[in-house]
Protein backbone atom coordinates (compact mmCIF):
# COMPACT_ATOMS: atom_id res chain seq x y z
CA UNK A 1 0.00 0.00 0.00
CA UNK A 2 1.46 3.44 -0.94
CA UNK A 3 2.79 5.68 1.82
CA UNK A 4 0.25 8.35 2.79
CA UNK A 5 3.10 10.67 3.81
CA UNK A 6 6.76 10.81 2.82
CA UNK A 7 9.57 13.19 1.88
CA UNK A 8 10.83 13.73 -1.66
CA UNK A 9 14.41 14.90 -1.27
CA UNK A 10 16.76 16.68 -3.68
CA UNK A 11 14.05 17.94 -6.00
CA UNK A 12 15.10 20.42 -8.67
CA UNK A 13 12.70 23.37 -9.04
CA UNK A 14 12.80 26.48 -11.19
CA UNK A 15 13.09 29.68 -9.15
CA UNK A 16 13.54 32.46 -11.73
CA UNK A 17 15.29 33.64 -14.87
CA UNK A 18 18.84 34.72 -15.59
CA UNK A 19 19.00 38.00 -17.52
CA UNK A 20 21.63 39.47 -19.81
CA UNK A 21 21.14 43.04 -20.98
CA UNK A 22 17.52 42.81 -19.90
CA UNK A 23 16.87 39.65 -21.94
CA UNK A 24 16.15 36.22 -20.46
CA UNK A 25 19.30 34.15 -20.95
CA UNK A 26 18.56 31.10 -18.85
CA UNK A 27 16.56 29.60 -15.99
CA UNK A 28 17.63 29.53 -12.35
CA UNK A 29 17.02 26.35 -10.38
CA UNK A 30 17.61 25.19 -6.84
CA UNK A 31 17.15 22.04 -4.82
CA UNK A 32 14.33 21.45 -2.34
CA UNK A 33 12.87 18.80 -0.09
CA UNK A 34 9.10 18.31 -0.48
CA UNK A 35 6.76 16.57 1.92
CA UNK A 36 3.86 14.75 0.33
CA UNK A 37 0.84 13.88 2.45
CA UNK A 38 -2.59 12.54 1.48
CA UNK A 39 -1.94 13.18 -2.18
CA UNK A 40 -0.93 16.82 -1.77
CA UNK A 41 2.19 18.91 -1.40
CA UNK A 42 2.34 19.61 2.31
CA UNK A 43 5.69 21.31 2.82
CA UNK A 44 8.53 22.73 0.68
CA UNK A 45 11.90 23.46 2.27
CA UNK A 46 15.40 24.23 1.04
CA UNK A 47 17.92 21.41 1.02
CA UNK A 48 19.94 23.61 3.38
CA UNK A 49 17.44 22.70 6.09
CA UNK A 50 17.93 19.31 7.75
CA UNK A 51 15.06 16.83 7.78
CA UNK A 52 14.30 15.20 11.08
CA UNK A 53 11.55 12.74 10.40
CA UNK A 54 10.35 9.19 10.82
CA UNK A 55 8.59 9.37 7.45
CA UNK A 56 9.89 7.42 4.45
CA UNK A 57 12.34 9.33 2.25
CA UNK A 58 12.54 9.06 -1.53
CA UNK A 59 15.48 10.64 -3.30
CA UNK A 60 14.52 12.55 -6.47
CA UNK A 61 18.21 12.69 -7.43
CA UNK A 62 18.08 16.29 -8.65
CA UNK A 63 15.62 15.51 -11.43
CA UNK A 64 13.47 18.47 -12.50
CA UNK A 65 9.93 18.38 -11.11
CA UNK A 66 7.12 19.63 -13.33
CA UNK A 67 3.32 19.51 -13.07
CA UNK A 68 2.11 16.32 -14.71
CA UNK A 69 0.65 16.60 -18.20
CA UNK A 70 -2.84 16.48 -19.68
CA UNK A 71 -3.93 14.90 -22.95
CA UNK A 72 -7.22 16.61 -23.64
CA UNK A 73 -8.28 14.90 -26.85
CA UNK A 74 -7.81 11.23 -27.59
CA UNK A 75 -9.88 8.22 -28.63
CA UNK A 76 -8.88 5.22 -26.51
CA UNK A 77 -11.90 3.14 -27.51
CA UNK A 78 -10.99 2.37 -31.12
CA UNK A 79 -7.22 2.14 -31.39
CA UNK A 80 -5.01 -0.45 -33.07
CA UNK A 81 -2.37 0.28 -30.41
CA UNK A 82 -1.50 -2.85 -28.45
CA UNK A 83 -2.45 -5.07 -31.39
CA UNK A 84 -0.82 -5.98 -34.70
CA UNK A 85 0.35 -3.16 -36.95
CA UNK A 86 -2.31 -1.99 -39.38
CA UNK A 87 -2.28 1.14 -41.52
CA UNK A 88 -5.50 2.92 -42.57
CA UNK A 89 -7.25 1.71 -45.69
CA UNK A 90 -6.89 3.83 -48.82
CA UNK A 91 -8.14 5.58 -50.80
CA UNK A 92 -10.38 7.77 -48.67
CA UNK A 93 -12.85 10.38 -49.79
CA UNK A 94 -12.84 12.06 -46.40
CA UNK A 95 -14.69 11.63 -43.14
CA UNK A 96 -17.63 9.76 -44.69
CA UNK A 97 -15.33 6.99 -45.90
CA UNK A 98 -14.02 6.48 -42.38
CA UNK A 99 -17.52 6.48 -40.93
CA UNK A 100 -18.53 3.75 -43.35
CA UNK A 101 -15.49 1.72 -42.29
CA UNK A 102 -16.58 1.93 -38.66
CA UNK A 103 -19.80 0.08 -39.38
CA UNK A 104 -17.73 -3.07 -39.92
CA UNK A 105 -14.65 -2.24 -37.85
CA UNK A 106 -16.09 -1.33 -34.44
CA UNK A 107 -17.93 -4.63 -33.86
CA UNK A 108 -14.80 -6.54 -34.92
CA UNK A 109 -12.61 -4.59 -32.50
CA UNK A 110 -15.02 -4.75 -29.57
CA UNK A 111 -13.54 -7.95 -28.02
CA UNK A 112 -10.14 -6.20 -27.70
CA UNK A 113 -11.40 -2.66 -27.01
CA UNK A 114 -10.86 -2.78 -23.24
CA UNK A 115 -7.40 -4.34 -23.50
CA UNK A 116 -6.22 -1.82 -26.08
CA UNK A 117 -7.69 1.10 -24.14
CA UNK A 118 -5.63 -0.01 -21.14
CA UNK A 119 -2.50 -0.24 -23.29
CA UNK A 120 -3.10 3.27 -24.57
CA UNK A 121 -3.71 4.65 -21.08
CA UNK A 122 -0.43 3.07 -20.00
CA UNK A 123 1.36 4.73 -22.93
CA UNK A 124 -0.05 8.14 -21.98
CA UNK A 125 0.83 7.64 -18.33
CA UNK A 126 4.41 6.62 -19.10
CA UNK A 127 4.76 9.85 -21.06
CA UNK A 128 3.66 11.92 -18.07
CA UNK A 129 -0.06 12.47 -18.66
CA UNK A 130 -2.21 11.92 -15.57
CA UNK A 131 -5.28 13.84 -16.79
CA UNK A 132 -6.90 12.50 -19.94
CA UNK A 133 -10.02 13.39 -21.88
CA UNK A 134 -11.13 10.60 -24.16
CA UNK A 135 -13.91 10.66 -26.72
CA UNK A 136 -15.86 7.41 -26.87
CA UNK A 137 -18.09 6.36 -29.76
CA UNK A 138 -21.79 6.28 -28.95
CA UNK A 139 -23.80 5.38 -32.04
CA UNK A 140 -26.34 2.89 -33.39
CA UNK A 141 -23.55 0.61 -34.65
CA UNK A 142 -21.84 -0.01 -31.32
CA UNK A 143 -24.46 1.34 -28.92
CA UNK A 144 -22.90 1.77 -25.47
CA UNK A 145 -20.55 -1.22 -25.77
CA UNK A 146 -17.46 0.90 -26.44
CA UNK A 147 -18.40 3.01 -23.44
CA UNK A 148 -18.63 -0.10 -21.28
CA UNK A 149 -15.16 -1.20 -22.40
CA UNK A 150 -13.77 2.29 -21.82
CA UNK A 151 -15.26 2.51 -18.32
CA UNK A 152 -13.63 -0.80 -17.39
CA UNK A 153 -10.25 0.43 -18.63
CA UNK A 154 -10.62 3.72 -16.78
CA UNK A 155 -11.57 1.90 -13.57
CA UNK A 156 -8.35 -0.11 -13.80
CA UNK A 157 -6.35 3.14 -13.87
CA UNK A 158 -8.33 5.07 -11.26
CA UNK A 159 -5.34 5.22 -8.89
CA UNK A 160 -2.99 6.40 -11.62
CA UNK A 161 -4.88 8.98 -13.68
CA UNK A 162 -8.08 10.99 -13.89
CA UNK A 163 -10.01 10.32 -17.08
CA UNK A 164 -12.97 12.25 -18.46
CA UNK A 165 -15.20 10.51 -21.00
CA UNK A 166 -16.98 12.34 -23.79
CA UNK A 167 -20.11 10.68 -25.15
CA UNK A 168 -19.16 11.08 -28.80
CA UNK A 169 -21.73 10.53 -31.58
CA UNK A 170 -19.05 10.07 -34.24
CA UNK A 171 -21.64 9.44 -36.95
CA UNK A 172 -23.55 12.64 -36.19
CA UNK A 173 -25.86 13.37 -33.30
CA UNK A 174 -28.78 14.02 -35.64
CA UNK A 175 -27.55 12.12 -38.68
CA UNK A 176 -27.37 8.81 -36.79
CA UNK A 177 -30.29 9.61 -34.49
CA UNK A 178 -28.08 9.14 -31.41
CA UNK A 179 -29.74 11.59 -29.02
CA UNK A 180 -31.20 8.87 -26.77
CA UNK A 181 -27.91 6.98 -26.77
CA UNK A 182 -25.94 10.06 -25.73
CA UNK A 183 -28.45 10.75 -22.97
CA UNK A 184 -28.08 7.16 -21.76
CA UNK A 185 -24.28 7.39 -21.95
CA UNK A 186 -24.37 10.46 -19.70
CA UNK A 187 -26.31 8.44 -17.17
CA UNK A 188 -23.87 5.54 -17.45
CA UNK A 189 -20.51 7.19 -16.80
CA UNK A 190 -19.76 9.72 -19.52
CA UNK A 191 -19.56 13.28 -18.20
CA UNK A 192 -19.28 15.41 -21.34
CA UNK A 193 -21.55 15.81 -24.38
CA UNK A 194 -19.77 15.39 -27.69
CA UNK A 195 -20.68 16.17 -31.25
CA UNK A 196 -19.18 16.54 -34.70
CA UNK A 197 -19.57 19.11 -37.48
CA UNK A 198 -23.12 20.44 -37.02
CA UNK A 199 -23.04 21.73 -40.60
CA UNK A 200 -21.53 19.02 -42.79
CA UNK A 201 -22.35 15.92 -40.73
CA UNK A 202 -25.63 16.83 -39.01
CA UNK A 203 -26.58 19.23 -41.84
CA UNK A 204 -28.46 21.47 -39.42
CA UNK A 205 -26.28 23.82 -37.38
CA UNK A 206 -29.08 25.27 -35.27
CA UNK A 207 -30.82 22.02 -34.35
CA UNK A 208 -27.55 20.21 -33.74
CA UNK A 209 -26.14 22.87 -31.41
CA UNK A 210 -29.45 23.36 -29.63
CA UNK A 211 -29.71 19.62 -29.00
CA UNK A 212 -26.15 19.41 -27.67
CA UNK A 213 -26.82 22.29 -25.28
CA UNK A 214 -30.11 20.77 -24.13
CA UNK A 215 -28.38 17.46 -23.38
CA UNK A 216 -25.62 19.25 -21.48
CA UNK A 217 -27.99 21.32 -19.38
CA UNK A 218 -30.19 18.31 -18.66
CA UNK A 219 -27.20 16.27 -17.44
CA UNK A 220 -25.28 19.20 -15.95
CA UNK A 221 -22.42 18.19 -18.24
CA UNK A 222 -19.69 19.91 -20.20
CA UNK A 223 -19.55 20.10 -23.99
CA UNK A 224 -16.72 19.14 -26.37
CA UNK A 225 -17.45 19.39 -30.09
CA UNK A 226 -15.28 18.24 -32.98
CA UNK A 227 -15.58 21.05 -35.53
CA UNK A 228 -13.56 20.51 -38.70
CA UNK A 229 -15.87 22.59 -40.91
CA UNK A 230 -13.85 25.11 -42.91
CA UNK A 231 -13.76 28.87 -43.26
CA UNK A 232 -16.79 30.96 -42.57
CA UNK A 233 -19.03 27.92 -42.23
CA UNK A 234 -17.00 26.87 -39.22
CA UNK A 235 -16.74 30.42 -37.89
CA UNK A 236 -20.52 30.86 -38.10
CA UNK A 237 -20.86 27.65 -36.07
CA UNK A 238 -18.45 29.01 -33.43
CA UNK A 239 -20.43 32.22 -33.14
CA UNK A 240 -23.74 30.42 -32.81
CA UNK A 241 -22.24 28.14 -30.17
CA UNK A 242 -21.01 31.22 -28.28
CA UNK A 243 -24.52 32.66 -28.26
CA UNK A 244 -26.02 29.44 -26.94
CA UNK A 245 -23.28 29.25 -24.31
CA UNK A 246 -24.25 32.70 -23.07
CA UNK A 247 -27.97 31.89 -23.10
CA UNK A 248 -27.45 28.73 -21.05
CA UNK A 249 -24.87 30.24 -18.71
CA UNK A 250 -22.45 27.48 -19.78
CA UNK A 251 -19.32 29.65 -19.79
CA UNK A 252 -16.21 27.67 -18.88
CA UNK A 253 -17.86 24.37 -19.78
CA UNK A 254 -17.58 24.36 -23.57
CA UNK A 255 -14.67 23.19 -25.72
CA UNK A 256 -14.20 23.27 -29.48
CA UNK A 257 -11.86 20.53 -30.64
CA UNK A 258 -9.78 21.11 -33.77
CA UNK A 259 -11.48 24.44 -34.67
CA UNK A 260 -9.84 24.22 -38.09
CA UNK A 261 -11.79 27.16 -39.48
CA UNK A 262 -9.44 29.45 -37.54
CA UNK A 263 -6.67 28.39 -39.94
CA UNK A 264 -8.72 29.47 -42.97
CA UNK A 265 -9.37 33.13 -42.13
CA UNK A 266 -7.29 36.27 -41.82
CA UNK A 267 -5.40 36.99 -38.61
CA UNK A 268 -7.58 40.05 -38.11
CA UNK A 269 -10.77 38.00 -38.20
CA UNK A 270 -9.16 35.22 -36.15
CA UNK A 271 -8.32 37.83 -33.54
CA UNK A 272 -11.95 38.95 -33.38
CA UNK A 273 -13.20 35.37 -33.07
CA UNK A 274 -10.61 34.68 -30.36
CA UNK A 275 -11.91 37.64 -28.36
CA UNK A 276 -15.45 36.27 -28.67
CA UNK A 277 -14.39 32.82 -27.50
CA UNK A 278 -12.42 34.28 -24.59
CA UNK A 279 -15.40 36.42 -23.58
CA UNK A 280 -17.58 33.30 -23.30
CA UNK A 281 -14.75 31.21 -21.79
CA UNK A 282 -14.92 28.68 -24.62
CA UNK A 283 -11.71 26.68 -24.80
CA UNK A 284 -9.94 25.17 -27.80
CA UNK A 285 -8.19 21.82 -28.04
CA UNK A 286 -5.74 21.28 -30.89
CA UNK A 287 -3.62 18.38 -32.08
CA UNK A 288 -1.17 20.85 -33.68
CA UNK A 289 -1.54 19.38 -37.17
CA UNK A 290 1.45 20.01 -39.44
CA UNK A 291 -0.85 21.50 -42.05
CA UNK A 292 -3.78 23.84 -41.41
CA UNK A 293 -2.52 24.76 -37.94
CA UNK A 294 -4.73 27.21 -36.09
CA UNK A 295 -3.07 30.38 -34.65
CA UNK A 296 -2.49 29.04 -31.14
CA UNK A 297 -0.24 31.86 -29.84
CA UNK A 298 -2.83 34.42 -30.95
CA UNK A 299 -5.59 32.53 -29.16
CA UNK A 300 -3.54 32.44 -25.98
CA UNK A 301 -2.72 36.13 -26.27
CA UNK A 302 -6.43 36.92 -26.49
CA UNK A 303 -7.19 34.92 -23.36
CA UNK A 304 -8.52 31.68 -24.86
CA UNK A 305 -7.65 28.55 -22.91
CA UNK A 306 -5.88 26.27 -25.38
CA UNK A 307 -5.17 22.61 -24.66
CA UNK A 308 -3.40 19.94 -26.68
CA UNK A 309 -4.32 16.36 -27.44
CA UNK A 310 -3.13 13.41 -29.51
CA UNK A 311 -6.47 12.47 -31.13
CA UNK A 312 -5.82 9.23 -33.02
CA UNK A 313 -3.09 6.80 -32.00
CA UNK A 314 -2.48 4.32 -34.82
CA UNK A 315 -6.10 3.62 -35.75
CA UNK A 316 -8.19 3.54 -38.92
CA UNK A 317 -8.07 7.34 -39.08
CA UNK A 318 -4.31 7.78 -38.81
CA UNK A 319 -1.22 5.55 -38.50
CA UNK A 320 0.62 8.19 -36.48
CA UNK A 321 0.67 9.35 -32.87
CA UNK A 322 3.02 8.81 -29.95
CA UNK A 323 0.70 9.50 -27.03
CA UNK A 324 3.23 12.03 -25.77
CA UNK A 325 1.96 15.44 -24.67
CA UNK A 326 5.49 16.80 -24.22
CA UNK A 327 6.16 15.89 -27.85
CA UNK A 328 3.06 17.91 -28.79
CA UNK A 329 4.30 20.92 -26.82
CA UNK A 330 7.63 20.67 -28.59
CA UNK A 331 5.93 20.48 -31.98
CA UNK A 332 3.88 23.55 -31.09
CA UNK A 333 7.04 25.44 -30.10
CA UNK A 334 8.72 24.47 -33.39
CA UNK A 335 5.67 25.33 -35.50
CA UNK A 336 5.42 28.85 -34.07
CA UNK A 337 9.16 29.50 -33.51
CA UNK A 338 8.81 29.64 -29.73
CA UNK A 339 12.53 29.09 -29.40
CA UNK A 340 13.79 31.42 -26.67
CA UNK A 341 14.05 30.38 -23.01
CA UNK A 342 10.92 32.16 -21.82
CA UNK A 343 8.68 31.13 -24.73
CA UNK A 344 9.73 27.49 -24.48
CA UNK A 345 9.12 27.42 -20.74
CA UNK A 346 5.74 29.06 -21.06
CA UNK A 347 4.69 26.65 -23.82
CA UNK A 348 4.66 23.90 -21.19
CA UNK A 349 1.37 25.45 -20.03
CA UNK A 350 -0.43 24.09 -23.09
CA UNK A 351 -0.09 20.55 -21.66
CA UNK A 352 -0.48 21.37 -17.94
CA UNK A 353 -3.80 23.22 -18.10
CA UNK A 354 -2.00 26.53 -17.87
CA UNK A 355 0.29 25.72 -14.95
CA UNK A 356 3.99 26.57 -15.39
CA UNK A 357 6.68 26.72 -12.69
CA UNK A 358 7.50 30.33 -13.61
CA UNK A 359 5.18 33.02 -14.90
CA UNK A 360 6.23 35.15 -17.86
CA UNK A 361 7.88 37.63 -15.47
CA UNK A 362 10.08 34.91 -14.02
CA UNK A 363 8.30 34.61 -10.69
CA UNK A 364 7.97 31.10 -9.25
CA UNK A 365 4.24 30.34 -9.14
CA UNK A 366 4.38 26.55 -8.83
CA UNK A 367 4.52 24.35 -6.81
CA UNK A 368 2.72 25.58 -3.71
CA UNK A 369 1.70 23.97 -0.45
CA UNK A 370 -1.77 22.52 -0.96
CA UNK A 371 -1.28 21.65 -4.63
CA UNK A 372 -2.17 18.16 -5.79
CA UNK A 373 0.92 15.96 -5.97
CA UNK A 374 0.37 15.18 -9.66
CA UNK A 375 3.96 15.42 -10.78
CA UNK A 376 6.40 14.36 -13.46
CA UNK A 377 10.16 14.18 -13.01
CA UNK A 378 12.24 14.76 -16.12
CA UNK A 379 15.90 14.60 -17.01
CA UNK A 380 16.30 18.26 -17.94
CA UNK A 381 17.81 21.43 -16.53
CA UNK A 382 14.58 23.45 -16.95
CA UNK A 383 11.15 23.55 -18.60
CA UNK A 384 12.58 25.11 -21.74
CA UNK A 385 14.99 22.22 -22.25
CA UNK A 386 12.28 19.69 -21.39
CA UNK A 387 10.03 21.05 -24.16
CA UNK A 388 12.72 21.58 -26.76
CA UNK A 389 14.40 18.21 -26.26
CA UNK A 390 11.31 16.21 -25.23
CA UNK A 391 13.12 15.22 -22.06
CA UNK A 392 13.08 11.69 -20.71
CA UNK A 393 10.33 11.05 -18.19
CA UNK A 394 11.88 9.42 -15.12
CA UNK A 395 8.88 9.13 -12.79
CA UNK A 396 5.21 10.12 -12.76
CA UNK A 397 3.17 10.68 -9.59
CA UNK A 398 -0.61 10.84 -9.31
CA UNK A 399 -1.99 12.10 -6.00
CA UNK A 400 1.40 11.45 -4.49
CA UNK A 401 1.59 7.80 -5.57
CA UNK A 402 4.13 6.51 -8.05
CA UNK A 403 2.14 5.82 -11.22
CA UNK A 404 4.99 5.22 -13.65
CA UNK A 405 8.77 4.97 -13.65
CA UNK A 406 11.20 4.88 -10.76
CA UNK A 407 13.49 7.25 -8.90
Amino acid sequence: MPDKAYWLTNVKLEIGYHYKNGIVSGTKTDQFHIRIEDGKINEIISTNQPIETNLPIRDAKNYLMLPSFSDMHIHIDKTYYGGPWKAPMIPTKGIMTRLEEERELLPIQLPVAEERAKKLLELLLNSGSTHIRTHCNVDPIIGLKNLEATLKAVEAFKDKASVEIVAFPQHGLLRSNSIKLVREALRSGATIVGGVDPATIDENIEKSLQTVMELAVEANAGIDLHIHDPGHLGIFTFKRLASLTEEAGWQGRVTISHALALADISMKEASEVAELLAHHDISITSTVPLGRTIPIPLLKEKGVNVFLGDDSITDHWSPFGKGDSLEKAGTLAERFSLSDERALGQSLGFITEGVTPLNKDGERVWPNVGDDADLVFVDASCSAEAVARRAKRVAVLFKGNLASGVF
